[in-house]
Order: structure tokens, then sequence, then C-alpha cells
């Protein structure tokens, strides 16, 4: 079995991931301070979870133009300069608190100028993380990336109480500007590999992320297994420093300590992992999602020391939660695709976040933050159920991602080669049938069909001769020649090539394929 700690013995992927744990404890300190001092402030419970928004709603609003960004262009280049924006934001913020002139509306524009450095840097420096380590590790990477984030939680908060009760909220905020400031130097003392091919432009990039999101079920999956959890989940983080106030009668420390013991069990939980990873993912998800309900539960009627001990537990269901999802993720994806679709998954993790907790923040408002959090466990307990009927689907993250080489070599005179731009690029794929194949033959191009649409087609149509009832005709469309030429030799997988195999098994000849172009008019 592959130690859980294996990545870090690679040199560059420790120096990253102590970067990454400094700069989450630093984002921990951030939210306890700014939502302690709103709190200290008299604000309403809707006004303080809104710092929970302000800091994950850029994730909604640019996380795929991150991702396109981070799949166009140097992706080291790409977070050291989103976090020397953060750290720029985050400094404007100390200054401005320490001289006593921060105001509630003034605090949430600047940890939402902080959330934009963290969106543009998040899909970059996930997509990083397979030239750190062998495919092999890749979910123990993840898995310890999740580690960083929950053990961030668990020192972040309880210091940050202690510091808010002894110098205030400016020194918390100061000591986030130095953690982004380390991360941008880590990112500048690694040398990223050469870019080997022409990268896309930005608006083919961004085309071609949403085709594949739309034509990919497993992923989509994942997706809403993300926000069928993350939607009540939410309310714990949003509601907690407002029962911290409420109920438990605790202060700024005591709510540090408990969002401590929510990231101390989450670092438990790295532990036991590699067990939990034997289990079925549909097993883990469903009862991860009842206990962190009953979490969240918890935080509107227990006093605080039983509080504690089922917030530790908690944390082990969130990180058994993410670790699941993000590794599923990072697996299923291509290389060529793989900053999207991981932006993709973290706006729809962080967009759920930060809409639900505005949302369950204006419900406490009105009805009570126990009756909400005595709501969301429901939901939550709904949300574990319901993987018995919206599993994560067969393959996810076991699929062959390798690039084989081509199938069909072009060998074109250069002046008879299409314009990289020309287009769009018509393909017409005879097939001819065998008898009694037919049923098998249709079943099998709908996965082509998903394979084409994945990897650049824009509209597919399978087409059976009137005349001949063995005769069908493939037909579809990719933008232009350019991206034809990297459908076939960037983007099509050791996976997609096996499943359009499938379906040429029920053929008796090989597929004949012929290109069109639009017709010059006279």
């Amino acid at each position: 079995m592959e130690s859980p700690w294996a990545p870090l013995r690679r040199r560059m992927f420790l120096v990253l991931w102590l970067a990454q744990l400094g700069s989450n404890i630093g984002t921990w300190m951030q939210t306890v301070g700014a939502q302690w001092f709103l709190v200290e402030s008299g604000a309403n419970p809707a006004l303080i979870s809104l710092v929970q928004t302000a800091n994950l709603f850029p994730a909604l609003l640019l996380g795929l133009v991150a991702g396109v960004l981070a799949d166009a262009f140097d992706r080291r280049l790409l977070v050291l300069g989103a976090n020397l924006f953060a750290a720029a934001a985050a400094g404007i913020l100390t200054v401005l608190t320490a001289l006593g002139r921060m105001a509630p509306d003034s605090l949430l524009l600047y940890t939402f100028l902080i959330g934009c450095g963290m969106a543009i840097s998040s899909p970059a420096w996930q997509a990083i993380i397979p030239s750190l380590v062998p495919r092999r590790e890749i979910q123990a990477a993840s898995a310890l990336g999740s580690a960083a984030m929950n053990a961030a939680r668990a020192v972040g908060p309880a210091v940050a109480g202690v510091l808010v009760s002894l110098a205030g909220p400016a020194f918390v905020f100061g000591l986030n500007t130095l953690s982004f400031v380390g991360t941008a130097a880590a990112i500048y003392a690694w040398r990223s590999p050469p870019l080997e091919e022409e990268r896309e432009r930005l608006g083919e990039a961004f085309a071609a992320g949403l085709r594949y999101i739309r034509a990919a079920p497993r992923i989509r999956r994942i997706l809403l297994r993300v926000v069928l959890f993350m939607v009540p989940a939410s309310s714990l983080y949003a509601l907690l420093p407002v029962a911290v106030d409420g109920h438990l009668r605790l202060g700024s420390t005591g709510y540090g300590l408990l969002l401590g013991c929510l990231g101390a069990g989450a670092v438990a939980g790295v532990v036991l992992l590699p067990r939990i990873r034997k289990l079925p993912d549909s097993l883990v998800l469903g009862a991860a999602a009842g206990v962190f309900g009953a979490a969240a539960w918890g935080a509107g009627h227990l006093p605080p020391v039983p509080l504690g001990l089922l917030l530790l537990v908690g944390g082990l269901a969130w990180i058994s939660t993410f670790s699941t999802l993000n590794a599923a993720m990072q697996l299923t994806l291509p290389e060529w695709v793989r900053a999207r679709g991981l932006a993709v998954y973290l706006m729809v993790n962080s967009g759920s976040q930060g809409l639900a907790a505005l949302f369950w923040g204006s419900a406490a408002t009105r009805y009570g933050y126990s009756a909400v959090l005595t709501f969301t466990a429901v939901l939550l307990l709904l949300a574990g159920a319901s993987v018995l009927v919206l599993p994560l689907l067969p393959g996810t993250g076991r699929l062959d991602r390798s690039v084989p080489e081509p199938e069909l070599d072009l060998d074109l005179d250069e002046d008879a080669a299409p314009r990289p731009d020309a287009g769009p690029v018509t393909l017409l794929v005879a097939y001819e049938v065998a008898e009694g194949e037919l049923e098998a033959f249709t079943e099998a191009m709908q996965e082509v069909r998903l394979v084409r649409l994945r990897t650049g087609a824009t509209g597919w149509e399978l087409v059976r001769s009137v005349t001949d009832a063995e005769q069908f005709r493939e037909i579809y469309e990719v933008p232009t020649w350019r991206q034809y030429l990297r459908q076939e030799h960037q983007r099509i997988t050791g996976e997609d090539r096996a499943l359009i195999q499938q379906a040429e098994q029920h053929l008796t000849e090989p597929p004949r394929v012929r290109w069109f172009l639009p017709a010059n008019p006279g």
C-alpha cells in the first residue's frame, strides 16, 4: 500500500505543501479576525456570514476564467502574480485596521479582493500537483492538500482567537499578508516544466472547457455530490461564531478552539484515510454527510465540551468527503483540460459555500441559528442517503488518461494543408456494420458521441442508409482545423480510444474518414 506521506519525500512537493499550509493558516486567521471584528461591532448573523461569502464568492465569479488562464499560460507565473495581489490587498487591510479606519463594508471589500487572488491561484495550484508526484501518489497528494487545509483549520483559528484577544484583528491580518508573501516566494523558487506545445487561445480554451464538462457524466456527478454536501454543510462555518456568541457564551479564544477541533479531526483523518479508501466511495460519502449533519445540529444545541468532541468527528467526515471528491476529479480529468475542470470543481465548491452561507445567515437572522442548524442537519442526512440513487459513476478515478499515438496520420503537403484557423471542419466517418451487430453498434456509438463532444466537437449525428441497413455515417463538426489536430493529437486519451475501438469491433471493415471545409464562394 502506498504510504499517505509518500509525496512529502519529494522536495518540491514538500516546499509547496509547507507554503500551502502557511497560506491556509493565514487565511483561517484572517477569517476568525474578520468574523470576530464584526461580532464585537454588534453585527447581525447575516452580516457575519458575509465574511465567508466575500471570501469564497470570487471562486464562483472567476473560477472558470482562472482555469482557462491556468491551461493557457505558465501556471507558476499565474500563482505567483495572484499571491502577490492577495498580499497587497491583505496589507492594505492590515494598515487600515491598525489605524482604526476599518468599517464593516471595507472589511468585506478587502476580504473579497483577497478571495479574488485565491480564486485565480487555486486551479493552477491544483493542476500543478500531477507534475510534482507520480500518478500512483496523486490520491495521497490530494489527501495531503486537504490535510494542509484542515491542519490550518486546527491551528489557525485557535491561534487567531488568542492573538485577537491579545493584539487585535490587525495583527492577524498582518500575519495573513506574510503568508501570501511566503507562498509567492516558494512558487518563485520552483522551476515549472517548459511549455512543449502551443497553448490554446483563451476563447477556444473557454469553450472547450465548457464542452468537456457538458459531455463528461462522471465529472458532472462529482460536482453534484459537492453541491449536495456543501450547501447544507456551509451552515456550520457560517453560524458557528453566532452560536459562540449565543448559547455557548464563549469569546474569540473559545471560537478559535472550536474551529480548531474541526481541523484537528480532519488532520487525524489523514492517518485513517488509507483505511477509509478501502471502503466504497458511496459508503464514505454517505456516512460522512450524516456525521457532519450531527456536528451541525450540535453547534446549535450542545454545550462546549460535547460539541468540541462532535466537531472532532465532523472534521474527519469533512476530510473524508473532500479527499474522495478531490482525488476523483484529479484522476478523472485528462491533462489537457485538468486546470479548467478543477476550476469548475473549485467554483462549484466555493460558490456553494459562499451563496449558501449568505442564505443561512439571512435565515438565522429571521428564524434563529438553532432552527437553521437543525434544518441543515436534516438536509445533510438526506444528502447522505442520496448516494443510494446518485453515487459516483463506475470508472470514476480509474480511467486511462494516457495520450496514445493518433490513429489518423494526415500526410498533407504544406501547400495542401488547411490553415490552422480554417473551419468549421466537418468529418464524415463511414461504417459498415456486421450483420446482427446493429443494436450493439448504435449503443457503443453513444459513448463515441461523448468522446467527440468532450474532445472538441460542437455537433454530432449518426445516420443510417435507407437502402442498406448496415451502412452508417457519423457526422461531427470541430470549430477549426487547429482544434481538430488538437483533438486527434492531444485530447484523445487511452480510455477514449478504447471506447472508439469497442464500437469498431462491430464492423466488417475499418471505418473510412473524410474531412470537409466550407466551400469558398466563386
